[in-house]
């Protein structure tokens, strides 16, 4: 028993001792233990240990209190042993995370992509920056084919007008030119909305090589396709007749001339009322009950196959509507006139001057007669009263008592006695200054006209008018021999 205390005083100083070393010599103290063990079985010493290779708690520290904690058990030297479990390494403060690696073309990272703390990349190695002659060609196709498509998108979202369209139209279309340029004359004419986009449909549906020359009946609002399928298709392209109607005359007067033209249907009864045209926004009393003065002269093309006077009548309904809209009618309304009162006082004009240059003057006389409260005395008022259109009038005539009848009747008549063309309505709506009163036809001047400011001076305009008829046997003195 007296051993034990000495045995037991000698291990709690050994244990006091292992505990007193520093870390670094208990390390080395291992070591050399394991080197012993080595030698006794006759295997080479192990490699002392880099500094670097040692755990943080294995690197020198500064000096402080000699530790307490209990010394660790050696580490096994047996393959049939556990390892020894890894250090723990001492607690580090939180970093940022590291960006992801960039990936090249070819799979691998190149060195100096990622920079610590998040640094912009490094520019790629040559090789990276190489590609394939074949790689840009695949690429150019891939970009022309996305472009062709967003543009053919593009024209389907943006495209205004749809469908087969409304308003009839026709289009010449020369010989020689490309389908740009018919594509332009097909947006002036309003039946397509984009001369770029109707050439892009003719490029991208392979139609550029089919356009050709020739007069078409199109209709205004078509969509790029339904016009592309009546140009590029000659059984499609409608053949047309031309139809004039001349300035001047009245409905019953246009119906025979435009029938010796080709124009199928009672063209009277078609122009009595018509959807195109409303007289009263125009400023026509509800009383008006036809659409004379509204049915625009000028040359029009119908269909071959239906040469209606229905059609021909809303045409010209259109084309009234088209030309209006481009004459100022300011001075008129400065003088209470509305556009149906210009479009009477037009077609009067259009009757008693034969000559462009003298419907400014009779607009003048005109609208001075209306405001000294004068008679208008026309004799064509008389004329569409009685339907007297190429003879001259008789007394009783003369005297009717008809309210078109300019001679009874101060003022400006219920209604258009004819259809004016665009001259006569511009000098109807803005006449210049003039002091005239009067105007008849000069004698030998082959229907132009000559003006007074006074009765006097008309009084000799007459005696010379009707000396010259006399003179010719009662003809017509306009037309000297």
């Amino acid at each position: 028993m007296i051993g034990w205390p000495v045995t037991g005083t000698s291990i709690g100083i050994a244990m006091s001792d292992e505990e007193s070393r520093s870390e670094e010599q208990r390390e080395a103290a291992r070591l050399e233990r394991e080197r012993k063990r080595a030698a006794d079985k006759g295997e080479p010493p192990p490699p002392p240990p880099r500094k670097k290779d040692l755990p943080p708690q294995a690197r020198p520290i500064a000096p402080g209190p000699p530790s307490k904690a209990k010394p660790a058990a050696p580490p096994a030297t047996r393959a049939d042993k556990a390892p020894p479990a890894p250090p723990k390494r001492a607690a580090q403060p939180p970093t940022a995370p590291t960006p992801p690696r960039k990936v090249t073309d070819d799979g691998e990272t190149p060195s100096g992509t990622i920079r610590p703390g998040g640094a912009t990349t490094m520019p790629p190695s040559p090789q990276t920056r190489r590609r394939s002659p074949g790689r840009h060609a695949l690429l150019f196709a891939i970009v022309a084919v996305v472009l062709v498509g967003a543009l053919f998108i593009l024209n389907g979202i943006f495209e205004p007008f749809k469908g087969g369209g409304s308003e009839s139209v026709t289009v010449k279309i020369p010989a020689g030119v490309d389908a740009g340029d018919i594509g332009t004359l097909l947006a002036d004419k309003g039946v397509v909305g984009s001369r770029f986009f109707f050439e892009l449909r003719a490029t991208i549906g392979g139609d550029r090589g089919k356009l050709r020359a020739g007069t078409y009946k199109l209709r205004k609002s078509m969509s790029n396709g339904a016009a592309l399928a009546v140009l590029t298709n000659v059984q499609k392209g409608a053949a047309v007749i031309d139809v004039l109607v001349p300035e001047g005359p009245a409905r019953e007067e246009i119906a025979p001339v435009v029938a010796k033209q080709g124009v199928t249907g009672n063209y009277v009864a078609a122009s009595v009322a018509s959807p195109q045209l409303d007289p009263t926004s125009y400023g026509a009393p509800k009383s008006v009950s036809s659409l004379e003065g509204f049915l625009f002269p000028a040359t029009y093309e119908l269909l071959k196959s239906a040469p209606t006077a229905t059609r021909l009548v809303n045409d010209q309904l259109k084309a009234f509507k088209r030309n209006i809209a481009e004459v100022n009618m300011s001075y008129a309304k400065s003088k209470n006139l509305s556009v149906f009162d210009v479009v009477i006082l037009a077609s009067i004009i259009e009757r008693e001057a034969l000559f462009d240059r003298d419907r400014p003057l009779v607009a003048a006389v005109f609208y001075n007669r209306l405001r000294d409260s004068i008679s208008l005395g026309s004799d064509a008022t008389t004329r569409f009263a009685v339907r007297n259109w190429d003879q001259p009038l008789t007394a009783s005539q003369i005297a009717s008592k008809s309210p078109y009848n300019t001679r009874q009747v101060a003022g400006l008549p219920p209604g258009p006695i004819g259809n004016p063309g665009l001259a006569s309505i511009e000098a109807a709506a803005n006449p210049p200054k003039s002091d005239y009163l009067y105007f008849i036809v000069a004698p030998c001047k082959k229907g132009a006209l000559v003006f007074a400011k006074t009765l006097p001076e008309f009084q000799k305009l007459i005696d010379a008018y009707f000396n010259r008829r006399a003179a010719q046997g009662g003809k017509d003195p306009a037309f000297c021999r």
